[in-house]
């Protein structure tokens, strides 16, 4: 066996080793392409009114790890997303969603699963940021 077919085999059997024992994470080679759990540090604007809230007005979700399938949930409820990057989300706020001045719960959601069949999870929630209504 020559020094480079052996320092390849050894190269090979090490990452094997890393992914079997220590399992994937968006930081991986192997699982580069799986959707990591999404990140959100802040809203925009923040706090509001309830007349902005009635006129419908549009949050700005900052973060990072956000991708085509991110959407937007604001107590428990689903929205339609609008993914201006990695970084950042926008949603409109309406009374149909907040009917009235107080706190509201927003997180991010990206769907899981799987990458192929190495078993690479992806996805998940963000932890939650409040929205104050006054």
């Amino acid at each position: 066996m020559s020094c480079s077919s052996w320092s390849l085999s050894r190269a090979f059997a090490l990452a094997f080793a890393l992914l079997f024992f220590t399992g994937c994470s968006p930081l991986d080679v192997v699982c580069g392409s799986s959707r990591p759990k999404p990140v959100i540090v802040s809203l925009s604007p923040t706090p509001v009114t309830m007349a902005d809230v009635q006129t419908g007005f549009v949050l700005t979700i900052n973060g990072s790890h956000f991708v085509a399938a991110s959407v937007v949930v604001i107590n428990g409820t689903t929205l339609n997303t609008t993914v201006v990057s990695s970084e950042k989300l926008k949603v409109t706020i309406t009374s149909a969603l907040i009917t009235q001045a107080g706190s509201s719960t927003v997180s991010v959601h990206t769907t899981g699963g799987t990458s192929g069949e190495i078993g690479c999870s992806s996805g998940g929630d963000s932890a939650s940021l409040i929205l104050t209504v006054t």
